[in-house]
């Protein structure tokens, strides 16, 4: 016990260090539900402040001597700033305001640095658990939420149906797609890394867990995953045993899923996809989903647009398409800008426009024009895309040491060319909690 005091004491710095991480991420998870009991929308936006800041305390505040985690902090990092440095150029380029610079930037660079953050904290076993039990728990809360909102308080019955079902992220536009996302990727990873507890367990939280995909009618995340799953089995191809092995699994769950999509009833939403008719070169599904490129195409006049994009927040990704409209009132007076010098209409709202006028736009945000990638490219340009990719990069080189956490960086892949889910604060930061948990996992070697 003298020794364990002892432990604490020394560490207390470090403690509080953690506590503070947790904290961060909890300003992303629950603000839904602090928005309705009143508190105000400001609450939204205190997330921007405290991811940076924990991630500077816990840099400041690490001591370790490993030479694997510096190095990985010291390349995040530079990642850090060249993002940032594409993001001023880009603004300076096409004009666009202080403050759409510094949101921009947050809202790709946050999960980074709370990857950054957790991978700097010199975690022992048992405050590694601590850490973890936390995070299953508010998960454990959400998915206890979800199935109230399903079973109980018969959310589906509200207009707009099932997508009303949303955990913790009740009455946001696209909660019901944010809490499925998060539900699954715990589903994952509790299967994986839980190996200390019973199997039958695992498997109930893992079931629980994609149940979140039919109770939230939230069938991009099905998608997300199985797409990733495949990339990821052709990232194996040298080892031809794994590669086989994943490629009869797909083969098999995409028969057995077919079939539960024609015969049973709870899968019937699944069949929204299915009419050929929409996706061809003149399809409504196909023309929808890159109106948005179409558009921030009319907008370049320069072959400088290609490099440096229109600007933050000047295109289709989350600030541009509705952050700034929904909040002008907080974000006009900082001086935010929705267009590009020398132009009067925000490519966000001719976007709109055309959703507007689409037979299809209410089917699915499977087909939205808002999505991560496009977004990345129209604000920022190949070079921020380029930036964005090389942290992508350094994670998946020295952050993800097995295939749990590479299937997660593949999902939000897959996820970014659907919708707008690779700025979405709360989903991200929960990713990168996890990936960087598992990667504190494995470095400890606890309950694996």
């Amino acid at each position: 016990m003298n020794s364990q005091a002892a432990y604490f004491k020394r560490n207390k710095g470090f403690i509080q260090t953690s506590t503070l991480v947790l904290l961060a991420f909890s300003t992303t998870f629950f603000p839904r539900l602090l928005g309705l009991v009143g508190v105000p929308s400001l609450i939204n936006f205190f997330h921007f402040a405290a991811v940076p800041f924990v991630c500077g305390v816990a840099l400041v505040k690490s001591r370790t001597k490993n030479r694997k985690q510096i190095a990985i902090v010291q390349e995040i990092v530079f990642g850090l700033w060249l993002l940032l440095i594409v993001g001023f150029a880009s603004a300076l380029w096409n004009g666009a305001g202080t403050i759409n610079v510094i949101l921009g930037y947050l809202l790709l660079a946050e999960p980074f640095m709370m990857l950054l953050a957790i991978i700097s904290l010199p975690l022992s076993a048992a405050r590694f658990q601590w850490f973890q039990s936390w995070m299953t728990g508010f998960v454990i809360f959400h998915l206890f939420l979800i199935y109230i909102q399903k079973f109980v308080l018969n959310y589906c019955d509200l207009p707009g149906d099932c997508d009303n079902v949303q955990g913790v992220f009740y009455r946001s536009g696209s909660g019901h797609v944010v809490g499925a996302s998060i539900s699954c990727t715990f589903a994952v990873y509790y299967l994986v890394s839980a190996k200390s507890q019973p199997i039958w367990l695992r498997v109930l939280v893992f079931v629980a867990g994609f149940g979140n995909i039919l109770t939230s009618d939230a069938k991009q995340v099905l998608l997300m995953f199985l797409v990733g799953f495949v990339i990821l089995a052709f990232t194996n191809i040298k080892d031809i045993g794994k590669t086989l092995l994943y490629i009869i699994g797909t083969v098999i769950f995409i028969i057995v899923f077919t079939w539960a999509v024609q015969n049973v009833q709870a899968f019937s939403a699944f069949a929204t996809w299915a009419r050929p008719s929409i996706y061809g070169p003149e399809g409504e599904a196909t023309l929808l989903k890159f109106s948005g490129i179409r558009i921030i195409l009319t907008y370049h006049h320069s072959p400088w647009n290609w490099v440096f994009g229109l600007g933050p927040g000047h295109t289709i990704g989350r600030l541009g398409g509705w952050m700034i409209r929904d909040y002008s009132a907080l974000l006009s007076p900082l001086g935010s800008t929705s267009v590009p010098v020398g132009e009067t209409i925000p490519v966000s709202q001719a976007v709109w426009q055309y959703v507007a006028s689409s037979w299809l736009a209410e089917g699915s945000s499977m087909f939205s024009p808002f999505w991560g990638w496009a977004g990345i490219w129209g604000d920022f340009g190949f070079l921020g895309v380029g930036a964005y990719l090389y942290l992508c990069s350094i994670v998946w080189r020295r952050v993800c040491l097995d295939e749990m956490p590479k299937l997660l960086m593949l999902s939000v892949c897959v996820c970014g060319f659907i919708f707008t889910q690779m700025e979405e604060p709360a989903y991200m930061l929960y990713i990168a909690t996890v990936i960087g948990l598992r990667w504190q996992q494995l470095r400890l070697k606890v309950g694996n």
